[in-house]
């Protein structure tokens, strides 16, 4: 991925120490300037230290996406210090109840759609004349629920099918201005998280944790799951000039879990 990105700025909305961490991450490895946008300031300086420390730049603007001001405030400060911006990742999301739709609280729906959903629209909004400028790509943060309806997953569906459709129609209107607009739907992420989830799994059934793993591999056509690096380097390619005749599209990276 070694210089994928050179002389490109790219910013990445929803920056944890998950998946966000990494598509920052691995966008400096590929050569850009990265800006890291979320609410908690210490995460984004922690991210921000690990691409000092391998010879990156970054920006670290805290920002909560829902809110007009704050959001204008990051594109004018990317904009004042680096110049330009290549590429938007939104990243950000809020996961809602884990309940049956007939039982889920419509206020916590309406929360999860106004972050994932509003405030992916709202970013993007914002930065569309300086992508327009370069011309750039906004990447879009979806998920593998798309491909399912199990139990308690509704909500989040919900809030994906929508931000998939946003992401579909952006890529129309944008596309005059040469603005590209795709999706990355990821599927499990192998990551700390998912290491504890499954870790008390284990425990509960009283079997290890690499039983659980392999249970949950064993859908996929790879046998194992994605870590979160395997992801960010799609999402890298598609904020990338390699693909720029490609928008409106998902590329789904679940170690071949669903085949869409």
């Amino acid at each position: 991925m070694s210089g994928l990105l050179d002389g490109k700025v790219v910013v990445v909305s929803g920056v944890g120490p998950g998946l966000g961490r990494s598509i920052a991450v691995q966008s400096a490895h590929a050569g850009a300037a990265v800006v890291l946008a979320a609410r908690t300031e210490s995460r984004l300086r922690d991210v921000a230290a690990e691409i000092d420390g391998i010879g990156g730049r970054s920006l670290v603007v805290p920002t909560d996406i829902t809110d007009d001001a704050q959001v204008q405030r990051l594109v004018e400060t990317t904009v004042s210090e680096l110049g330009r911006v290549d590429a938007l990742v939104n990243n950000a999301f809020a996961l809602p109840s884990m309940k049956p739709l007939a039982r889920t609280d419509f206020e916590q729906i309406t929360a999860s759609l106004e972050l994932t959903v509003l405030g992916g629209l709202r970013v993007t909004k914002a930065f569309t004349d300086a992508l327009a400028d370069a011309a750039g790509a906004v990447v879009m943060i979806n998920s593998m629920v798309l491909r399912h309806s199990e139990p308690r997953y509704g909500s989040y569906k919900l809030a994906k099918a929508a931000l998939l459709a946003m992401s579909q129609t952006l890529a129309t209107e944008l596309g005059e201005k040469q603005i590209r607009v795709n999706s990355v739907a990821p599927g499990y992420i192998w990551d700390d998280q998912l290491q504890w989830y499954f870790g008390e799994i284990a425990k509960k059934y009283e079997i290890s944790p690499d039983d659980v793993y392999a249970d949950t591999a064993k859908n996929s056509d790879l046998k194992r799951l994605p870590e979160p690096d395997e992801i960010a380097r799609a999402v890298v390619f598609l904020a990338s000039d390699w693909a720029s005749a490609i928008t409106g599209q998902t590329l789904d990276v679940n170690c071949g879990e669903y085949h869409a």
